[in-house]
């Protein structure tokens, strides 16, 4: 009983390292997103940190235009990168879960 449960807590701790290690590859996963029009664009690492925005010379003119531009397009970009985040730190999870009867969480 004891060597099950201890064979299980190497296994949590395994499995905690590639999720961390999973967190650190998903800062060199680029999500890419433009607006409709391509007046701007934006791009976020999968961990939801921006790396650039390029906002093109027409949208200067009008600040509120601007910002409904920024809001929207980078609320996508966060959108996409939450979904490939969420999902890839999920199947490392749950890869390295141990089969314990009735804990079925990642179902």
């Amino acid at each position: 009983m004891f060597g099950d449960l201890m064979g299980m807590m190497g296994k949590l701790k395994e499995t905690q390292q590639k999720v961390e290690e999973t967190k650190k590859r998903l800062d060199t996963v680029l999500v890419d997103e433009k607006s409709n029009d391509g007046l701007l664009s934006v791009t976020l690492t999968a961990n939801r940190t921006i790396k650039s925005i390029t906002i093109n010379d027409a949208l200067l003119e009008d600040k509120e235009q601007l910002e409904d531009y920024l809001i929207l397009t980078l609320n996508k970009a966060i959108e996409k990168a939450t979904n490939i985040h969420e999902t890839e730190v999920a199947a490392v999870a749950k890869d390295g879960i141990p089969n314990i009867p009735g804990l079925d969480l990642f179902k």
